[in-house]
C-alpha cells in the first residue's frame, strides 16, 4: 500500500494558445455546457446525446453540443438538503435494446432522507415506467444533509453495485457502517430489477440487508470497475483520511474503527490505522481533497494516459490522475486542472475525450488534445 501524504504534483503550464502541458500529455479545455445547478452526474446516450443530473432535483439533456432549456419531466421529489437531492446516473449495459435509466437520489420522507435507487425509461423528454430498485426502510432515514453516497456501477455480468454514505453518524463503533442490520456505511450489488443475488455474502444471515456487499465504508462518491473486473471506490475520509479502495465481497473497511482521519473538531477518532479483518485502503490523502467521482481512460487520444485512473476532487478543487502497477498499487500521481472550480465527476467518453464536472460553477468541460 502506498501510503501518500503528500501528492507528487506536475505543475501544468498553460501556453498562450491554451494548450496545457501536463506530464504525459498536451491538452486543451473546450467549455461543453455552462448554466448547471450543482450538476453530479452524466451519461452519454447511444445517440450521443448526454444526460446530466442536476443535485436540486432536476435532469438535463445536452444535445449537439448545447444545454436544452427545458429539464427531463417525471423526476420523483428529492431530499434536497445538503450534500441530498438528485445524485448519479447510469445506463443498463443493455439500454439500447431496453432503455433503462438508473438514478440515485436522497428519497422524502417525513421530512427525512436517504438514498433510494430507482430505474425509468426516457420518452418524449419525460421518466416514465419508473420502477425502484432498492429503498431502505423507514428507520433508516435521517434528518441529516450529509454522506448520501449515490454512486452507481454495473458490472460485465450485469449486476449493478451502488453505494450509499453512513448519513452523519457518530465517529464511535456505534455508527451504522459497522452494523449489517441497516442501509447506511455501505456498498451494494443487486441483479438489474433489484432482485437480491443469492451469492451476495449476507443472503441469510438473520436481520442483516442481504443487499450488502461491503461495509465500514464512510461515504463513498466514487465507483468505477476496470478492465480486469476489480471494483474500485473513493470514499470521503473526516478530517483527513480520504481514501482509494478495491471494494470486495464481504470485506469490512473499518469506518469509524479505523481511519487515517480526525474529527473536524480537531478531537482523534481512533488510534488504529490498520486492524486485523480491516481492509486497507490502496492508498489514502491527508489533508483530505474530497474525492468524488472516478474513471479509468482506456481511450486512445492520450496514449500517454492509456490505463490511467482519474479522480475529481471537491474541496481541493483539481483531478487527481493515478498510475496503476500489475498489483494494483498506485505508483505516480499527477495534479491536473487545479484552482478552477469543485470538480464533481470525471468521465472518459467513447470518443476518448475526458469529460471534467463541475459542482461550482456548475459547468461542463470537455478535455482534448492539443492538436485536435
Amino acid at each position: 500500500m502506498l501510503c501518500c501524504l503528500a501528492v507528487f504534483a506536475s505543475w501544468c503550464r498553460a501556453e498562450e494558445t491554451g494548450v496545457i502541458a501536463s506530464e504525459k500529455a498536451r491538452f486543451k479545455v473546450e467549455m461543453f455546457a455552462s448554466g448547471l445547478e450543482h450538476p453530479w452526474g452524466m451519461v452519454q446516450l447511444p445517440d450521443g446525446r448526454f444526460l446530466v443530473t442536476e443535485r436540486p432535483g432536476r435532469l438535463r439533456i445536452v444535445e449537439s453540443g448545447k444545454l436544452l432549456p427545458d429539464p427531463v419531466k417525471g423526476v420523483p421529489p428529492v431530499y434536497a438538503n445538503g450534500q441530498g437531492g438528485l445524485l448519479d446516473i447510469e445506463l443498463h449495459p443493455d439500454y439500447a435494446k431496453n432503455g433503462w435509466i438508473y438514478l440515485a437520489l436522497a428519497d422524502p420522507q417525513d421530512g427525512k432522507g436517504t438514498t433510494k435507487i430507482i430505474r425509468a425509461r426516457l420518452k418524449d423528454n419525460e421518466l416514465v415506467d419508473q420502477q425502484t430498485i432498492f429503498q431502505a426502510p423507514p428507520e433508516d432515514y435521517s434528518r441529516s444533509g450529509v454522506q448520501f453516497g449515490s454512486r452507481l456501477e454495473f458490472d460485465k455480468d450485469g449486476y449493478l453495485f451502488f453505494t450509499i454514505g453512513d448519513r452523519g453518524g457518530p465517529t464511535t463503533p456505534a455508527n451504522d457502517a459497522q452494523k449489517l442490520t441497516n442501509s447506511t456505511g455501505k456498498t451494494f450489488r443487486v441483479f438489474d430489477d433489484g432482485r437480491l443475488p443469492p451469492d451476495n455474502t449476507f443472503v441469510g444471515q438473520p436481520g442483516a440487508c442481504a443487499a450488502i456487499w461491503s461495509y465500514g465504508n464512510r461515504n463513498g462518491q466514487g465507483l468505477r470497475f476496470d478492465k480486469n473486473g476489480t471494483l474500485w471506490e473513493t470514499e470521503h475520509g473526516p478530517r483527513g483520511g480520504d481514501e482509494l479502495n478495491i471494494i470486495a465481497k464481504g470485506k469490512n473497511y473499518g469506518w469509524p474503527i479505523t481511519t487515517y482521519g480526525i474529527n473536524y473538531s480537531g478531537t482523534p477518532i481512533t488510534d488504529k490505522r490498520t486492524a486485523p479483518g480491516i481492509e486497507a485502503p490502496v492508498t489514502y490523502w491527508v489533508p483530505s481533497p474530497a474525492l468524488c467521482g472516478i474513471d479509468f481512460y482506456y481511450g486512445d487520444k492520450f496514449p500517454g494516459w492509456k490505463d490511467n485512473l482519474f479522480i475529481s476532487c471537491l474541496a481541493h478543487q483539481k483531478i487527481i490522475r493515478c498510475e496503476i502497477d500489475a498489483a494494483n498499487h498506485v505508483t505516480h500521481q499527477e495534479i491536473l486542472l487545479e484552482h478552477q472550480g469543485r470538480i464533481r465527476d470525471v468521465y472518459s467518453a467513447r470518443d476518448g475525450t475526458i469529460y471534467v464536472v463541475y459542482d461550482d460553477p456548475g459547468k461542463i468541460v470537455r478535455l482534448v488534445p492539443a492538436d485536435s
